[in-house]
């Protein structure tokens, strides 16, 4: 069969683009590739499950558009479609007299977002929400919550099925050609030939948009986060999720307190180069992606400016109590014994070769596919907003011509 639109990718992003075309376009013939056996397999179903609101996401860019929008249209989605959720609010505690200048800063920066409701409290009124917790202040986001991104996407693929598209697994790509008019996916078990491609691969998508003629910047580095749970009988000691000012000395966010829908407590993550892509746990070794990313230059640069940060982060990787004692500037009364081995998930790093980080989410394409380039957190609380988006880029681009439609 020929395709009207062949998207690549049955993550949480490419799910909902798929559904957001189908509404606008109810006779087009989709196809959604998913390399995978199952839907939602890494990123999506690997992260924390956090609903977030959009305060850390510089003012006017993509991930703080998207983000609010999103926020949005997934409470509204999950209300409809009878997903739980629970909106537990979240806490960002300056613990030191340095961060309380960059803690004003988030706040105003929160308000230009449009965040709804946020309080600036002090340290009785952190006490107040979490008793555990100690800081000096925090800016307290009601509006935060909590949800199964897993189920979030498998409802979004449902939806896919039930308008009249098509989702193949064990499907993965190998190359992506051009055929007169069409595009061929040459995946895994069949060739797929379609009008047009969207791409939506996550820790794969540099490797996807060099196979239409892409550029290869920005490439994805992959970054492993290892999460601690709190046992069982010591769920009570977290409320809601509890954040950190971000440290602009690091690139990554830091540790954190995550409450799960099934009622356990993560902690963390820390953040160490995975050595593989697709790489969930220190042993976890794929030559070819390591290569590629030792050699880069972007990677060079980066972990040479940020060596020391990189090793503390290595260290606490490997020794637990070191990873505690990060948590406890936060909840001074956690100990090692509170804590068990956790989970990990791995960021799909969008870099550039200059070793800067990049920011924002990135799209681009031709007059025949769109590539999503980068989107890491918070993809997943912005996928309908992402969803709309690609979907506009893609009326654009192959000219089919559409209003949004409704969630």
């Amino acid at each position: 069969m020929t395709y009207d639109i062949a998207i690549v990718g049955g993550g949480i992003v490419g799910l909902a683009t798929a559904r957001e075309l189908l509404a606008r376009h109810p006779h087009m013939k989709l196809v959604v590739l998913e390399k995978e056996d199952v839907l939602a397999t890494h990123q999506t179903g690997h992260n924390s499950g956090v609903i977030h609101s959009g305060i850390y996401y510089k003012p006017g860019s993509l991930k703080a558009k998207l983000c609010v929008e999103g926020r949005r249209l997934l409470w509204s989605y999950c209300d409809a479609k009878g997903i739980p959720y629970k909106g537990v609010g979240k806490l960002i505690v300056a613990t030191e007299e340095r961060e309380l200048p960059l803690l004003d800063d988030l706040y105003r920066r929160g308000l230009e977002n449009g965040i709804e409701n946020l309080e600036i409290v002090d340290a009785k009124g952190i006490a107040k929400r979490e008793p555990q917790c100690r800081g000096l202040k925090a800016i307290f986001s009601p509006v935060t919550g909590i949800v199964d991104y897993g189920v979030v996407a498998r409802s979004y693929g449902a939806d896919v099925l039930e308008a009249g598209g098509t989702i193949e697994t064990g499907r993965e790509v190998a190359a992506i050609t051009r055929k007169g008019d069409a595009t061929v996916v040459h995946a895994k078990d069949g060739d797929y030939e379609a009008r047009y491609v969207i791409t939506c691969g996550g820790l794969q998508s540099d490797r996807l948009a060099k196979m239409t003629g892409g550029k290869a910047d920005p490439k994805i580095v992959p970054f492993r986060g290892d999460y601690l749970i709190l046992k069982p009988e010591k769920r009570d000691m977290i409320k809601g999720n509890i954040y950190p000012v971000p440290d602009p000395s690091f690139p990554f966010l830091g540790v954190h307190f995550t409450p799960r829908m099934n009622g356990d407590v993560w902690l963390g993550p820390n953040a160490v180069l995975a050595f593989a892509r697709e790489g969930y746990t220190f042993t976890t070794i794929d030559p070819r992606d390591l290569f590629e990313t030792l050699t880069y230059p972007g990677f060079i640069k980066l972990s040479t400016r940020y060596m020391g940060t990189g090793m503390g982060e290595i260290y606490r990787d490997l020794v637990r109590g070191a990873y505690v004692k990060a948590l406890q500037r936060y909840i001074p009364e956690l100990a090692v014994d509170d804590t068990l081995p956790g989970p990990s998930g791995v960021r799909a790093q969008a870099m550039m070769a200059d070793g800067e980080m990049v920011d924002d989410f990135v799209f681009d394409g031709d007059e025949r596919v769109v590539h999503v380039r980068n989107a890491p957190s918070p993809a997943a609380t912005s996928s309908l907003a992402i969803g709309r988006y690609i979907s506009d880029d893609a009326d654009k681009r192959f000219g089919l011509g559409a209003t949004p439609a409704a969630v």
